[in-house]
């Protein structure tokens, strides 16, 4: 969506030929006099630095200094290597929102269809640490795509994530996907926004949507066929039960087709006398995508994979990256290195690697291992 005004994003086509070093193209907001390095140079630099496993501007920092002249300049910095006061200065005014629309229309080009369909997960996380004295700490959504993040915004601080999901879906490609949200998005403008994107939508329905809840209850489920898949790994097993029904008539939510109920049974074992306790969710779905679509294992494997948001995306940025106790507050910052974390995953995923912690050990052994997924 091109654009003249001032300090606007300009996005422009990205084929899958161009590697990420083509495409950084971000406004920059420091004045032309002073600059030192290239904009684009820092943010590349970054992400080099963050593959390893980089946590603040810091070791950013050290990264750069550490690394020898020709990969600094391979990366555009042409000069001596910034320190991590530079990259902190930059990133604390740079417009973030305009620079995960970068990322996430590279992320697209690299996106593996299956069976046709994309399945774009949304979901929020809190960065707690970024929370600065009586400020409520940065809340972000992103939508995640297979290994891929789309796109990241952040929540108003005096407002929550449904406003900000429509934003997110405005400049996220949705058409022919399929879009997976929780039960705080089950509301009818949200289905119809998905919809005029051309997208089919997938709801979780829980108890506090009243009255659609209580529809999806009073269903009779007992007479409706089952479909099951199981599990097992780190020491539980779990059960998935789903069945499907085209959506009566006395139900009225914008575009539905088919409802579900999905019946999660897990089993985990106890690490002292190894007794395995039981646990039942039950939860109800509603979706635009009819049998044909979407019959019911399919659905349930489109459910699954939202849950997976949180495994693949957030828990990573947590437990590997130490998010949630990062010191970085200061303007977008925070937003800014949650993009670089998210960028730094689905490179290394796309790399082959599943364990994150492991695939930042073996890039940090190598300055030209980054560089080179970069080129990718």
């Amino acid at each position: 969506m091109p654009s003249s005004h001032p300090g606007e994003l300009i996005v422009e086509p990205v084929s899958r030929q161009d590697h990420l070093l083509q495409v950084l193209r971000v406004p920059d907001p420091r004045k032309p006099r002073g600059r030192r390095y290239p904009l684009a140079a820092l943010i590349a630099v970054a992400v080099c630095a963050v593959l390893p496993g980089a946590k603040g501007f810091t070791a950013i920092g050290q990264w750069a200094a550490e690394s020898t002249t020709h990969t600094l300049t391979i990366l555009g910095m042409v000069r001596d290597a910034a320190d991590g006061a530079t990259f902190r200065r930059t990133f604390a005014r740079l417009g973030a929102d305009l620079l995960d629309q970068v990322l996430g229309a590279w992320a697209a080009t690299r996106l593996v269809m299956v069976n046709g369909l994309r399945v774009i997960s949304l979901d929020g996380k809190t960065l707690r640490g970024a929370r600065a004295g009586t400020e409520r700490a940065p809340h972000l959504v992103a939508a995640l795509c297979g290994i891929s993040t789309l796109g990241q915004v952040a929540v108003d601080a005096k407002s929550n994530e449904i406003p900000a999901v429509r934003d997110l879906l405005g400049f996220v490609d949705i058409n022919g996907a399929v879009v997976t949200l929780d039960a705080m998005h089950t509301r009818t403008d949200t289905a119809t926004t998905i919809r005029a994107g051309g997208a089919h939508y997938v709801f979780t329905v829980k108890a506090d949507n009243k009255h659609l809840y209580a529809q999806l209850k009073e269903l009779p489920w007992k007479q409706v066929p089952a479909h099951s898949t199981r599990d097992s790994g780190h020491g539980r097993k779990e059960t998935r039960t789903i069945k499907t029904a085209q959506v009566p008539e006395w139900i009225t939510f914008e575009g539905a087709a088919q409802v579900a109920q999905l019946r999660r049974a897990t089993w985990r074992k106890k690490s002292k006398d190894s007794v395995k306790r039981k646990s039942v969710e039950v939860v109800y779905l509603i979706t635009s995508a009819d049998h044909r679509v979407a019959p019911a294992l399919v659905l349930s494997g489109w459910v699954r994979r939202h849950w997976g948001i949180e495994n693949k995306l957030h828990h990573v940025r947590d437990v590997t990256y130490d998010e949630d106790r990062s010191q970085v507050r200061t303007g977008s910052a925070p937003q800014v290195m949650a993009a670089l974390r998210n960028t730094a995953i689905g490179l290394l995923r796309a790399a082959g690697f599943d364990n994150i912690a492991e695939a930042n050990r073996h890039m940090i052994r190598d300055e030209a291992r980054p560089l080179r997924l970069l080129q990718t």
